[in-house]
């Protein structure tokens, strides 16, 4: 390229891909380009993130800087607040625009685009961003579904076939210090563009055949489960090709093969799961302050004086309910969980334990390495009993094990000292007789907590309180607080679908 040629920056956030990917497209399109990632520490610090998180986005970006190298970019990585990082690389380039794709994040990167949106505006430097899932600003309401079908129906983007890379400036920019919470050893899953195919194309072919009913269970969803959440979280996969690859692999099914027809039954479910996907990450987009208001402000104020003992208990697993505990250490060990024991941990620590959504769904935030702020904090309100207009979900954790892991086998894996326990006595081990627990080995409230709360009376009350505040079902309504920042949706039944499918 002419060093005086006007560059075209494609900016990464959590697009971590060069297939399907419309700012990188348009960019190569427009002249010169230069790929860039930053990586943020006022993000990366928040009390959302993880090294887990950041760990899935390092193997992510390895992977994404040798996709591009394949066309003849480089990927350049810097560290710092973004507007720093332009206005560094405006003083070495004749910039021309900034390409990335649209982001519903947490509030700091709602507040940081409405930075580089003034940054961009001071200098004169155009700024396109592009919808990369059926998520859209500026929508009329009642017109959500047609516009997502029409997204994820349409061609993906290509990119030309002449492509001019810029060279990268010698920059003078110091790069910000941080330090990452990290919540200790995690077998979690790797990021990579090639891992999340190799994923997608195991479930299409095979594991989809299992996803109706072995989703529910956290025996059988780890392998039943498609496991893509964190590639469609960070963008490795495309929301659009994930899609389209569920429909086509329905178009080629024999509908007179069994396995086949259990197949299409999964895939079908899992395309559903999809379209809730975006519409979850649709609210957040309309009302941004959903991350830490609920719409029903007497529910936040309900919560208002969390018990420290309760939050530590249900934070290291030790609230004497064995599902729950167990649950909570399959998510510090491996940074993932199936969307049913999702919501009954947030269930339990809303409902029995009374703490506020806010805490408890900060903590789940940053052990979920799929996390999406667009889907987990309209759930974490919901689960929490916080909308105003939906159903109380509360979970017996006692009923969930019977029904779920009615062998005991993932409580005995994850609670190793449970394993000894009978089990006639392994999901309520407080009721095992002395003898029995002498017998074991196990004794309650030394070898394993006992109850921290009784389940049947806290879950009473706090529907009775809540319901209490909850407004008439006729006036159910719920309305901003300040006018709306983004976009409207359709309005639609809500869902159990959260990440973890």
């Amino acid at each position: 390229m002419n060093a005086a040629d006007p560059v075209h920056l494609v900016w990464f956030k959590r697009d971590l891909r060069t297939v399907d990917h419309a700012a990188l497209a348009a960019a190569c399109r427009a002249g010169p380009v230069l790929p860039l990632y930053i990586a943020e520490p006022s993000l990366w610090q928040a009390d959302d993130a993880s090294a887990w998180q950041w760990g899935f986005v390092e193997e992510s970006l390895t992977a994404l800087g040798k996709a591009l190298a394949e066309l003849g970019l480089p990927l350049l990585r810097l560290r710092g607040e973004v507007v720093d990082v332009l206005e560094a690389l405006r003083q070495a380039l004749p910039l021309a625009a900034i390409h990335s794709h649209q982001e519903t994040g947490n509030a700091l990167s709602y507040a940081r685009d409405r930075a580089v949106a003034q940054w961009s505006r001071a200098h004169d430097i155009a700024w396109h961003e592009y919808p990369q899932m059926a998520v859209f600003r500026g929508g009329k309401r009642g017109h959500w579904p047609s516009r997502r079908e029409a997204f994820v129906s349409a061609l993906p983007a290509t990119l030309p076939e002449r492509i001019i890379a810029a060279d990268i400036p010698p920059l003078a920019h110091a790069p910000a210090r941080w330090r990452l919470f990290d919540p200790g050893p995690c077998r979690r899953q790797r990021g990579g563009r090639g891992l999340g195919l190799a994923l997608l194309s195991g479930f299409l072919d095979e594991r989809a055949a299992r996803y109706r009913h072995g989703l529910s269970s956290p025996l059988t969803a780890v392998d039943a489960c498609s496991r893509l959440s964190p590639h469609l979280a960070w963008g490795t996969l495309s929301l659009r090709e994930v899609t389209q690859a569920t429909r086509a692999r329905l178009a080629r099914l024999d509908a007179f093969d069994p396995h086949a027809q259990r197949l299409a039954h999964g895939l079908h479910a899992f395309e559903s799961r999809l379209a809730w996907h975006c519409h979850f990450i649709q609210k957040l987009e309309q009302r941004p302050e959903l991350e830490h208001h609920a719409p029903l402000a007497a529910v936040d104020a309900l919560r208002a004086d969390p018990n420290p003992q309760w939050l530590a208990a249900w934070r290291d697993g030790h609230t004497g309910y064995p599902l729950v505990d167990a649950c909570m250490a399959m998510l510090r060990a491996t940074g993932w969980l199936n969307f049913r024991m999702r919501a009954m941990l947030m269930s339990f620590a809303s409902y029995n334990l009374w703490l506020p959504w806010q805490l408890t769904g900060q903590h789940l935030a940053r052990l979920f390495v799929d996390y999406e702020p667009g889907i987990h904090w309209p759930q974490a309100q919901m689960q929490s009993g916080s909308t105003g207009r939906n159903a109380l979900r509360i979970y017996d954790p006692v009923k969930q094990a019977l029904e779920l892991d009615p062998h005991g086998k993932f409580v005995a894996r994850w609670l190793p000292v449970l394993g000894k326990v009978p089990l006639a006595w392994r999901f309520e081990p407080w009721k095992m007789p002395l003898d029995v627990q002498m017998h074991c080995g196990v004794r309650i409230g030394h070898d394993y907590p006992a109850p921290c709360v009784p389940w049947e009376p806290t879950q009473r009350a706090a529907r009775e309180q809540l319901r209490a505040c909850q407004p008439p079902r006729e006036a159910r309504i719920i309305t901003p607080a300040a006018p709306a920042r983004r976009s409207r949706p359709q309005p639609a039944a809500p869902q159990q679908l959260a990440l973890g499918f």
